[in-house]
């Protein structure tokens, strides 16, 4: 038991007598814009530490614990 086309069709005409014909279009360009900051905020999620190694961003924070530790050496 599958979503049939005329569920989809009635989904479609709601939003549209909801948001209007030209609202959704920019809705959706919204979206895309979003998507695409994401993504590219994900790939500059790398770094070149000085040796020239690359540094996960995870690599580049050290926990709190750590610095203690150093600190109380």
């Amino acid at each position: 038991m599958g979503i049939s086309i005329w569920q989809i069709l009635l989904v479609v005409g709601v939003v549209i007598l909801l948001f209007g014909a030209g609202r959704v279009p920019r809705l959706m360009g919204d979206m895309a814009k979003g998507i695409k900051s994401f993504k590219q905020g994900m790939k500059d999620d790398v770094d070149v530490d000085s040796s020239g190694e690359r540094l996960e961003a995870r690599e580049r924070v050290k926990p709190a614990e750590d610095k203690d530790r150093a600190a109380n050496s």
